[in-house]
């Protein structure tokens, strides 16, 4: 599906800092994932989780801890929201 769409103001502040901080790439990633969080909020579409799917999330999600542990990988934290887009 192609679609053109404009934004202004809040919802287009919002779009510009997801790209700007780096939590996605594009503004139409941004919005595919505001997609996905709407879904995941109202349970719009069933999501079929494949079991081989939750395994490999699971070993990534693992190798992350371990490169956090060892150092490899930091995390970032925030007092608030806002300090996540600065």
């Amino acid at each position: 599906m192609n679609l053109s769409m404009h934004f202004t103001g809040y919802t287009e502040k919002i779009i510009e800092a997801a790209v700007k901080s780096g939590v996605v790439k594009t503004k139409a990633e941004a919005l595919r994932l505001g997609l996905l969080e709407l879904n995941s909020k109202y349970g719009l579409v069933p999501q079929k989780i494949d079991q081989q799917e939750l395994e490999q999330d699971l070993l990534e999600l693992k190798r992350i801890e371990s490169d956090i542990k060892s150092g490899k990988e930091k995390l970032h934290k925030a007092k608030n929201v806002e300090d996540l887009f600065k």
